[in-house]
């Protein structure tokens, strides 16, 4: 990979990243452990969906893509509400932002691939 391929997809390689700590946050965090198993599970599972649509962007990018990246950002926003997490600190804050982060990151990506092709979004 040349710079300029980089400097193409360096938000894909970031969204990786992001896929990469989810795996290995309840680990690192210290809730991997927890007897309720949604709490490691969630992450685990939603970063292993994300290191995979990460690494199909970057071998071709196509906006769907992105959009299911987007709606995995905001099931990382909404789980420690709807799994009931909620009243632990690390494992809520860890969902919450990095939800955000990949929500914020797949926007990104929306608006200059939708800018970049002259698509329509309605």
């Amino acid at each position: 990979m040349n710079i300029e391929q980089f400097k193409a997809h360096w938000r894909d390689w970031l969204m990786l990243l992001f896929g990469v700590w989810l795996v290995i946050s309840p680990f690192a965090l210290g809730y991997g452990a927890t007897d309720a198993m949604m709490v490691m599970w969630n992450p685990v599972i939603v970063g292993v969906a994300v290191v995979v649509f990460s690494i199909a962007v970057l071998r071709k990018t196509q906006v769907w893509e992105e959009w299911v990246l987007l709606a995995l950002g905001a099931w990382l926003i909404a789980a420690p509400f709807l799994l009931g997490y909620a009243t632990m600190p690390a494992a809520m804050w860890n969902s919450i932002i990095v939800g955000l982060l990949v929500g914020a990151d797949s926007v990104w990506s929306l608006v200059v691939m939708l800018g970049r092709s002259g698509h329509k979004t309605a």
